[in-house]
């Protein structure tokens, strides 16, 4: 019998629409009287926003609008109820943008995802996403106690630290971004030392068949979700394996990229989401994902909508190595270096990991003058090559993204 999570997770259709009804115009009234949403949602009556066709009258919000009202205002850009004192982390992700955070229970919705995964109680979680200003570690430390889960905050890298420390603790559970396991994993049979991982609850990042198939054959169970550090969890995999179910705390609407249009079920489109979180009520924020809405709902109970999760970026932000690199990451990169006329990112895979290019189109000849400018620009490590000055394609890309999702 499926266990779930909350009474929510069954609602039927017509239970959904009348909580929708009555808890969107009250979000909405929120947003409205905050200083961030400004002359957007002036007209708007918050009452009369009761369902979905009325919430895609609503202006988009863009995480750059974000970014650029928290460089004018506070810093989170008047769109937090509370002031910035008033949250317990305050995070930052490249751009900069910063987000709040809170430790109270299950405030990113991840503990929905782990208790899918079959994560609880009797569980160790090592939990292998960075706890260093971005918020991922944060975000799943605070779903595992959600669930009951003992957390070892392991955070990236000393990879054969990593592997003692599940061997000597008795780690049972995963989470980090889909490749970083396998790396634990080769280290781990490399030091001849057996682990008791048997769930893996990943993100960040793409997970590729062949990846999954390989835990799987060592009897690790991989599951994963699609959340961002502004909204928290969006979708997740159940055991079903079809798709992923949308979060019960958000809104999810799929529309036609650079606008607010719906599209029909099952075209893709760019992915927008309303929050209802009571303390940062992003309204209609575009995440630049692209995703499509699936028929139907999931074999293992789930009602809720269900998406087919991460499909590309609607823009040009990337993410790699779990990392976001934005146009605006590679314009600084150009612009620290009069001798670079462009620079173009490229994502590629190098096995089962994540790689990065810089493509820098110079008459220098040494890459390594570069390598910190990379790091601290992209905040990733990456190969770097020289290329002649009107050598790189004239499309303009800034980044490219070569991996198959297939």
């Amino acid at each position: 019998m499926t266990s779930y999570f909350d009474n929510l997770e069954t609602r039927s259709a017509d239970e959904r629409a009348d909580s929708l009804a009555q808890c969107l115009p009250a979000q909405v009234s929120t947003a409205k009287g905050l200083a961030g949403y400004g002359a957007t949602l002036a007209e708007v009556d918050p009452a009369v926003v009761t369902g979905m066709e009325a919430l895609a009258q609503l202006p988009v919000l863009r995480k750059a609008a974000l970014g650029e009202a928290q460089g004018k205002a506070a810093p989170l850009g008047g769109f937090a109820v509370p002031p910035v004192t008033g949250f317990d982390h305050v995070f930052q992700s490249p751009g900069p943008i910063y987000e709040p955070g809170m430790a109270s229970h299950d405030w990113w919705r991840v503990g929905r995802f782990l208790h899918a995964a079959g994560v609880g109680k009797g569980d160790i979680v090592q939990n292998c996403f960075s706890y260093h200003l971005t918020p991922a570690g944060m975000i799943f430390e605070n779903g595992a106690r959600a669930v009951g889960a003992t957390v070892v905050p392991a955070g990236t890298g000393q990879t054969e630290m990593q592997v003692q420390a599940a061997a000597a603790i008795g780690t049972t559970a995963y989470a980090g971004t889909p490749d970083y396991l396998k790396v634990i994993l080769d280290k781990a049979d490399e030091m001849g030392v057996a682990l008791g991982i048997t769930k893996a609850t990943v993100g960040g990042g793409a997970l590729f068949p062949a990846l999954r198939q390989a835990y799987a054959d060592r009897g690790i169970q991989c599951m994963q979700n699609y959340a961002t550090a502004d909204l928290g969890n969006i979708a997740y995999e159940s055991p079903a394996m079809e798709g992923m179910i949308v979060d019960e705390g958000v809104i999810v609407e799929i529309v036609t990229p650079g606008t607010g249009d719906p599209v029909p079920e099952g075209e893709v489109g760019e992915v927008v989401v309303t929050t209802l979180n009571p303390d940062y009520p992003l309204i209609r924020f575009a995440t630049g994902d692209l995703s499509a809405v699936m028929p139907g709902t999931s074999p293992c109970g789930r009602t809720n909508m269900r998406i087919r999760g991460w499909m590309g970026r609607a823009d040009q932000t990337t993410k790699i190595k779990g990392m976001f690199v934005r146009p605006e990451q590679v314009a600084a990169l150009v612009a620290r270096h009069p001798e670079i006329d462009r620079a173009r990112v490229i994502a590629t895979r190098d096995g089962d990991q994540d790689a990065m290019t810089v493509q820098i189109e110079t008459d220098a000849t040494d890459a390594d003058a570069f390598l910190q400018s990379v790091i601290d620009t992209l905040k990733l490590k990456g190969a770097i090559e020289l290329a002649a000055p009107g050598s790189l394609p004239r499309d303009g890309k800034v980044i490219d993204d070569q991996r198959s999702y297939d």
